[in-house]
């Protein structure tokens, strides 16, 4: 295990990190929010932790970060980025408690969006800022944009990516690893900024449509309002928000390759098709449920079962209704749609649409070959076939993820949460959604989950967004020995 070179990847990130935390500042001298002192002092701190451990071990390899390190640099980036995140929280007393701050910064990060603050309306304009600027950071991964501006990484680089990005989207973009991240990053900052103006224009402040932007693109949830999107009472903002949800799950490969005059490529692909198709199914059965109670108007049912259903299924996690009040069929599709997610290569967590296509597939082709045995069957995606590993690292992935929610479901029920409540959160961790139901549904939030929770949670929340593999190896003893 390389120490030194994983000490400096750390400490490079940890600089990068300072430079994004220049923003809010800037933010907070110019609006006058009085924040400016603790945030100041945040990026002090994590500028100085970043330059010194990069001065420290300046002499490492650069070509020694094997498939090995990259797992744990990984893991290590958003433990230590989180911690980073929390400073401003604490310094400027928005959480007198690490555990509370710690949660707050690793929901951004990880864009969970599950939030323990209890009035978000009356925390100052450079936090709330750099709030929502964590899940942008989050959302398409600090490794992806480290890498994308480190290319004396060298061979690095690629074992970190495939460490981030899952190795199913790789080869439909570009073959150089750096191009490729710069080509991601270009294509999230346009969205975002489109979102923004578009936000704007449909009446939000330009600080709140830049905040919601930010959020929305990353699929992460945090709001500067306390009751989220439905603070702002306008249809427009809704369904622009709704319109760009959708598009922060799908898989950015393919807005590179639409990007390049490959528009078929979009509806060619048959993860987008099942992904569209589930949206839309999904949505109309939340409609006709909610038509009539509690919305009289067909309208306003399709405009609310449109938003909560893009919503939960990219993991964005905003509310416009609590829908813990919407009849049960609606409440358990909403349910089931957290474990669906975005598409793979997306910002959106949860097991992902591609998984949940392939094992209907595999499922229907064991059920036919039960019935016609002598059949040579094979599981197609795009026209291309796939061999059993691939399928069986998907059914492997599938089932830790269901493990670790159930050990964590569990452990949740021994703080003393309600079994609803201890479900929901923990698999609305997992998928990295934001909002539950009982306790933290969407008219409440996680500040009364007991301390020992939070951190059952945090797990959760860091297991899921790194797509279970990264986090579960580093727990197996045979990963540290020599």
């Amino acid at each position: 295990m390389n120490v030194r070179s994983i000490l400096h990847f750390l400490g490079l990130v940890l600089l990068f990190l300072s430079l994004f935390m220049v923003i809010p500042v800037g933010v907070s001298f110019i609006r006058a929010s009085g924040d400016l002192v603790p945030l100041a002092q945040s990026l002090g701190i994590t500028f100085a932790a970043g330059i010194s451990l990069f001065l420290a071990t300046r002499k490492s390899e650069k070509e020694d970060i094997r498939h090995r390190e990259a797992f744990l640099i990984v893991t290590l980036t958003w433990l230590t980025i989180s911690l980073s995140g929390a400073l401003p929280y604490l310094l400027a007393g928005t959480f007198s408690s690490f555990t509370d701050a710690y949660f707050e910064s690793m929901a951004g990060f990880t864009t969970t969006g599950s939030s323990v603050m209890t009035d978000i309306e009356s925390v100052p304009d450079g936090i709330l800022f750099w709030r929502s600027m964590t899940q942008w950071i989050g959302g398409m991964g600090i490794i992806v944009f480290a890498i994308a501006i480190l290319p004396f990484l060298g061979t690095g680089g690629m074992q970190l990516f495939k460490a981030e990005v899952p190795e199913i989207s790789i080869d439909k973009l570009r073959p150089r690893i750096i191009d490729t991240a710069k080509a991601l990053w270009y294509i999230y900052l346009a969205l975002t900024t489109l979102n923004a103006v578009l936000l704007a224009l449909a009446g939000m402040s330009a600080f709140d449509a830049v905040c919601h932007a930010f959020t929305t693109m990353a699929t992460g949830g945090f709001s500067t309002k306390n009751a989220s999107i439905a603070a702002f009472q306008r249809p427009a903002i809704e369904y622009i928000t709704s319109v760009f949800m959708f598009m922060a799950g799908v898989n950015y490969s393919l807005y590179f390759a639409v990007s390049k005059g490959h528009i078929g490529r979009l509806w060619h692909s048959s993860e987008f098709r099942f992904y569209a198709g589930v949206t839309i199914v999904a949505t109309l059965i939340v409609t006709v449920n909610v038509y009539r109670l509690p919305y009289a108007s067909l309208s306003d049912a399709t405009r609310h079962a449109l938003f909560q259903v893009t919503s939960i299924m990219t993991t964005t996690g905003y509310s416009t209704a609590d829908y813990e009040r919407w009849a049960p069929l609606s409440q358990a599709v909403l349910i089931v749609l957290m474990f669906f997610g975005g598409m793979i290569g997306s910002t959106g967590g949860g097991i992902k649409q591609v998984r949940i296509l392939l094992s209907l597939k595999q499922g229907y082709r064991e059920i036919y070959q039960l019935i016609h045995p002598r059949a040579v069957t094979t599981v197609k995606l795009d026209n291309r076939i796939l061999n059993k590993e691939v399928l069986g690292s998907i059914w492997g992935m599938i089932f830790l993820f269901l493990g670790v929610c159930t050990v964590a479901i569990i452990g949740m029920a021994a703080t003393g949460e309600d079994i609803v409540t201890s479900t929901t959160t923990v698999i609305s961790a997992m998928c990295n959604v934001g909002p539950a139901m009982g306790s933290a549904g969407p008219a409440e939030n996680y500040a009364g989950i007991p301390t020992a929770g939070k951190w059952i949670l945090i797990f959760c929340m860091l297991t899921g967004r790194l797509e279970v593999y990264t986090v579960l190896i580093l727990l197996v003893p045979h990963y540290w020995k020599k």
